[in-house]
């Protein structure tokens, strides 16, 4: 059947073509039994046999992966069918533009960044809860519906846990730049895998570069395998170091040192979207947010994009919170964007400890505090250290009970 034959796939009648992939063509289509809109997936079979069979295995692995997904953040599969030559999955219609496309108009704000990133996290959570693994998260392949509204598209190469369709050893499904070393290095992969592309994915919201660009396939893999990024705060400034410790941990190249789940991805996505809407308030609030060394409101404020250096502007803001002077925070800025963040330098951030004490302190210090800030720490004494120290009390007395056994040896 010619490509620009078609006007009807079984009981669907086609309207208009929407795009084409590399493994078929997506029309929109009408459906004249329920009168409704949808969107009708097709893929040609190819003339060699065994090149047909694997082709229309992996057409109906999509089938029965993406069908027996129900979530809101998930594309919703209506039916599917064969014409002639032509397999077609008639799918939910959506009306919105693909994550790339809106990046590529304007740049995400980190809050932005963490709600969409969240929503994909839940969707991948519950698919990897169903056994079933995308294995191709990109930004063409995620939906925005409506201003904030998620929707994963194109199970297209997922892979059910226990599905019996096998790939050729060696043969790469997805694309590279989004994929994880084990994938891209022909290792198995599991649900892990969609996590470090949604890392990736995230990585290139909050910073606007891409991460693992190169001039060729084999650059790279590599790149994907060895590099390891810079955090996207070095980038953007935006970025709170919180959310880079979480990139960091999404992005570990040891499956087994990164998020096991998309679960708790997703909560710390959130709890960092918390924490910046926390210090945007505590900065709103402050009334040193805009007069810290003569610095008048608005002045020097950072470029759009969130690059280079931060104006002083956020100095100002965080040294009225902290006590510490603009140019004390400029100088405790790392300097090297070489340095990478590992996910094994995070700390586990105490639910039950109450922090207002804390902030109350650091934003209206005592005397006492004051001088506690600008002193010096001294270095305590050996004896000082003996006393905190219960192991060191217990060596130093294994060593005087040593040293008088000897002697007694010695006298004797």
């Amino acid at each position: 059947m010619a490509e620009n034959s078609v006007r009807k796939l079984g009981r669907y009648r086609i309207i208009d073509e929407l795009g084409r992939g590399a493994m078929g063509i997506v029309y929109k289509a009408e459906d004249p039994v329920l009168d409704r809109p949808l969107a009708i997936k097709t893929i040609f079979m190819p003339v060699d046999e065994q090149d047909r069979q694997e082709y229309e295995g992996r057409f109906n692995q999509e089938a029965r992966a993406a069908g027996r997904l129900s979530h809101p953040g998930i594309v919703t599969i209506y039916d599917v069918g064969r014409e002639g030559e032509m397999l077609y999955m008639a799918m939910e219609l959506l009306e919105g533009v693909d994550l790339a496309e809106r990046a590529s108009k304007r740049r995400f704000t980190v809050a932005e960044t963490l709600g969409v990133a969240s929503q994909i996290a839940d969707a991948l959570a519950f698919a990897h809860d169903r056994g079933v693994v995308h294995r191709d998260i990109k930004p063409p392949n995620i939906m925005i519906v409506g201003e904030d509204r998620i929707k994963l598209m194109d199970f297209g190469i997922a892979r059910m846990l226990q599905s019996d369709l096998k790939t050729q050893t060696g043969v790469m499904l997805g694309t590279p730049r989004y994929m994880s070393p084990e994938q891209v290095s022909g290792r198995p992969t599991d649900h892990r895998s969609d996590i470090f592309s949604l890392g990736t994915v995230l990585y290139e919201m909050l910073t606007g570069s891409k991460l693992y660009a190169g001039d060729d396939p084999s650059e790279v893999i590599y790149n994907v395998v060895d590099m390891r990024p810079v955090p996207p705060s070095y980038i953007n400034r935006q970025v709170p170091a919180m959310l880079d410790l979480v990139v960091a941990k999404a992005l570990e190249k040891d499956p087994d040192a990164r998020y096991q789940d998309a679960y708790r991805l997703a909560v710390d996505l959130r709890t960092c979207l918390t924490e910046l809407h926390g210090i945007e308030e505590r900065a709103d609030e402050s009334p040193d947010t805009t007069a810290v060394q003569g610095t008048q409101p608005g002045a020097n404020a950072s470029t759009p994009d969130g690059e280079g250096t931060a104006s002083p502007a956020k100095d100002n803001r965080v040294a009225g919170q902290t006590g510490v002077t603009a140019s004390t925070m400029k100088r405790l800025r790392p300097r090297a964007a070489t340095t990478a963040v590992d996910a094994n330098t995070r700390l586990a951030v105490s639910r039950a400890f109450d922090c207002d004490e804390a902030l109350r302190r650091l934003t209206n210090p005592s005397p006492k505090d004051r001088a506690r800030l600008v002193s010096t720490p001294k270095y305590p004494g050996f004896l000082m250290r003996t006393l905190r120290d219960r192991e060191l009390r217990a060596l130093n007395l294994t060593v005087l009970l040593a040293v008088a056994i000897s002697l007694l040896i010695a006298t004797y």
